[in-house]
């Protein structure tokens, strides 16, 4: 059976439970802890917090954030630039716009910025 993406089993699990913890999604987004936490504090996203304090992301955060890490690694964005180019994706995919041919493959369906 060939493993499921991300994406595939965000529906079986909910995109909103909050299920990894930081180590857990640093290790499926191939960065560091510390990376999350400074992407938390900027406002790219805002993990969920147990009752004793410690992050818990969610399948949407993950998919948020390889969105983000897309953009930065493969289009060389700065963090602000991978936010606006994923808002005028989605203006354009309401208005059924076409793409620029480089974005074309990004999914942002998932996607909260």
């Amino acid at each position: 059976m060939p493993p499921d993406s991300v994406a595939q089993r965000a529906g079986a699990i909910g995109l909103d439970k909050p299920i990894y913890t930081i180590s857990i999604a640093a290790e499926i987004l191939e960065t560091h802890p510390r990376t999350l936490m400074m992407y938390e504090s900027l406002g790219l996203l805002v993990p969920h917090r147990t009752s004793t304090n410690r992050r818990r992301y969610s399948q949407r955060d993950v998919l948020t954030l390889q969105a983000v890490q897309r953009l930065t690694r493969q289009h060389g964005l700065n963090l602000n630039g991978a936010r606006y180019v994923i808002q005028c994706l989605r203006l354009l995919d309401k208005h059924h716009i076409a793409r620029p041919p480089a974005l074309k493959e990004l999914d942002i369906t998932h996607v909260e910025l």
